[in-house]
């Protein structure tokens, strides 16, 4: 029993809540750490199977067959003694595994099987290593990973940058210096749940995205942080509403995204304009970069954006949206079409010259 001395001092004590917090959040790495480690031992057992069954079956005769053999054996012999985890589509896996990553030095503890599950699939190496840079960069899960792969990111990406530089910002080795080094066009706004035959209001597009914003800040790219929403400017006596603004801590400036869910008009152009000037009028730090207006529209035409804006113009982007996946097939026939626009203007360029 306690003494009442002991029980004064107990009443009277009050546990500092910012030490509780700051135990907590040891636990919390703690244990997030154990995981990542037990998650990367499955990947190096994994990869080390795959490396015997692959060296095993250098020594068959008939190397298709007796692969057949080696993991159809081996995965009875497996599943026997440690239960689920080595079924014959696992253990052809471990060895596709071994063969797409052959340098276990190469393997990035921040990524756990499934990740390589998904990166496995994917054939073209620079298109891997932008995946495996993104995900490490931005700490992406499981799903986000697919979600990019399957919105084909790197694709949509190469229509507005070149090969070279997307791959060089996704691996850090360049800071982005232009909008188009982490803006999309399309933006894909499946996640939104809104049907594609359907018309909609701005608001009810924008609604969607603040109800969705974790998804939305994704899709924008690397570095946004959300600012406000109709955001109010007052000009001698007339009132305007920007409907979104984000800033870009990689870019260092503000981003203002007007939505439209019309074809996008030169007025729509010269609207948004006036936004990215208040902005750097008024809102904008000497030590900032311009702001930068994207116009998010449900169609566009190119011609109409390349003529109303000037030619020396860096700040203004026009994206489309898309409320569905569209297949790599389209996405890639709009990439071509990019080049090919791309090689045309070089051409111009060296005649003027």
């Amino acid at each position: 029993m306690l003494k009442k001395s002991e029980v004064k001092a107990k009443k009277s004590f009050i546990m500092n809540p910012g030490f509780v917090e700051q135990i907590k959040e040891i636990v919390k790495i703690s244990r997030e750490n154990a995981v990542k480690t037990v998650d990367f031992h499955r990947v190096i057992m994994y990869w080390s199977i795959g490396k015997k069954i692959f060296e095993e079956e250098q020594g068959g005769e008939d190397r298709a067959e007796y692969g057949k053999y080696i993991v159809r054996n081996l995965s009875s012999e497996l599943e026997k003694e440690y239960g689920s985890g080595f079924s014959i589509r696992q253990l052809e896996l471990s060895r596709q595994f071994y063969r797409t990553f052959p340098n276990a030095n190469a393997l990035h503890s921040q990524l756990n099987w499934t990740h390589y599950r998904l990166l496995i699939r994917i054939k073209d190496d620079d298109k891997k290593d932008f995946y495996i840079s993104e995900t490490i960069k931005n700490n992406w899960n499981v799903r986000q990973l697919e979600r990019q792969i399957n919105s084909h990111l790197y694709e949509r990406l190469l229509i507005s940058s070149n090969k070279d530089r997307v791959l060089a910002v996704a691996k850090g080795e360049v800071l982005p210096e232009f909008p188009s080094d982490i803006i999309k066009d399309p933006m894909l706004l499946e996640f939104l749940g809104l049907k594609s035959k359907h018309n909609y209001y701005e608001k009810d597009v924008e609604s969607a995205i603040i109800t969705n914003l974790q998804d939305f800040l994704l899709e924008l790219g690397n570095g946004f942080s959300f600012v406000a929403r109709q955001k109010r400017i007052h000009l001698d006596g007339d009132d305007f509403y920007v409907d979104l603004v984000f800033y870009n801590r990689l870019l260092r400036c503000f981003v203002i995204l007007e939505l439209k869910t019309h074809k996008l008009t030169h007025q729509d152009l010269g609207q948004l304009q006036m936004y990215v000037n208040y902005f750097d009028r008024t809102q904008k730090l000497p030590e900032e970069n311009s702001t930068i207006g994207i116009l998010l529209s449900a169609s566009k035409n190119d011609a109409v954006v390349e003529f109303t804006l000037p030619e020396n113009n860096k700040t203004i982007l026009a994206s489309q949206y898309e409320l569905y996946l569209p297949s790599k097939e389209t996405l890639e026939k709009e990439l071509n079409k990019t080049l090919k626009n791309v090689k045309k203007t070089n051409i111009r360029e060296i005649r003027n010259e």
